[in-house]
């Protein structure tokens, strides 16, 4: 960076052409030299032949941010294409509770991921099958005149035997799909249009049935009350699924994942609180990040800024977090 910079610059004067002058020490504006008795004066070049430097971007500008290697550019319009899985309601034979306030995180990414120049499409209350098929669906898209593609999956979870990507979410009808699953769908191999471009996946459910209580540290606990009434965990048992896994087979066929990153709304084998009212706290701190800082940050620096929000509520604990094979920095552009 600094020989691209310096590659701009005109050349510094000759040693020739700096002319030994007085430089008054109190202060005077026109003196350029300083002299010593019994020494050589010293050659101070005037400020008008100084070489200039181009002014430096200022940090977090758009040039700062986005003109380098290193940073995924967005330039079409739409930037990509962003699927909201709603599950809200689920069938009696699930023995899975109603998602009260699902509808709000709903509701909420909506406008926010049609504020970062995204087409949103959302379905609600889908089973496992219908889950599976508007993924395979969306995978299916040519994208090649986008930039992006987005997953969000909103929905009771549970842990699952996997290799990659932790974890499962349930469609309506009780029946899980691997987190796993749904990220090789849009892989190179099965979404070639994608290749090269950032699939974000940002999973609400949760990861297990353990409570975390968290532990004492230094200094004023957060003052949110304990998970009354109104707040719900979206957790299930852990299933073994039937048969038997030859892993290394399996490892041996997966593609490397790459351009991908999922972000879990809790740590695996935890649960993810919701409130009934206002949402999950995940969905509601990954919002209002968002709203703050998308102009200004990467996704991984305001993920980081989601993990220690939400790491500070209430008495039960939750920490979110990511598996992330993103290449370069992702930011999002903001309209």
């Amino acid at each position: 960076m600094l020989m691209e910079e310096c590659g701009h610059l005109p050349a510094p004067p000759r040693l020739g052409d700096l002319r030994p002058v007085e430089l008054d020490l109190h202060g005077g504006k026109h003196n350029k030299s300083v002299s010593f008795p019994g020494r050589l004066s010293v050659p101070v070049q005037a400020e008008s032949e100084r070489p200039q430097m181009p002014p430096m971007p200022a940090q977090g500008s758009a040039v700062d941010k986005r003109n380098r290697d290193l940073v995924y550019e967005l330039k079409s319009d739409p930037c990509g294409r962003c699927l909201i899985l709603n599950n809200v309601n689920f069938s009696r034979d699930s023995d899975l509770s109603t998602r009260d306030g699902s509808d709000v995180d709903c509701e909420k990414l909506e406008k926010r991921f049609k504020a970062l120049s995204f087409d949103v499409l959302t379905r609600r209350d889908l089973a496992a099958q219908k889950m599976v098929l508007e993924l395979q669906e969306l995978a299916r898209q040519d994208h090649s005149a986008l930039d992006c593609c987005v997953v969000v999956i909103l929905s009771h979870g549970c842990q699952t035997s996997h290799i990659q990507f932790p974890g499962g979410v349930y469609g309506t009808d009780g029946k899980a799909i691997p987190v796993e699953k749904i990220v090789n769908y849009f892989n190179g191999s099965h979404c070639p249009s994608l290749r090269g471009k950032p699939k974000l996946f940002f999973i609400q459910a949760c990861g297990g049935e353990q409570r975390d209580r968290g532990f004492v540290v230094d200094g004023d606990s957060p003052g949110d009350e304990a998970p009354g009434g109104s707040l719900e965990s979206d957790a299930t048992p852990f299933q073994t699924p039937a048969g038997n896994v030859d892993q290394p087979d399996a490892v041996a066929s997966l593609p490397t994942p790459s351009d991908i990153l999922v972000s879990y709304s809790t740590f695996p084998g935890f649960v993810s609180w919701r409130d009934v009212s206002s949402g999950s706290w995940y969905v509601e701190t990954l919002d209002s990040v968002l709203e703050q800082y998308a102009r200004s940050e990467d996704l991984l620096n305001m993920l980081l800024r989601v993990a220690n929000a939400v790491s500070a509520k209430g008495r039960y604990k939750q920490i979110p977090g990511c598996f992330n094979f993103l290449r370069k920095k992702f930011f999002f552009r903001c309209k």
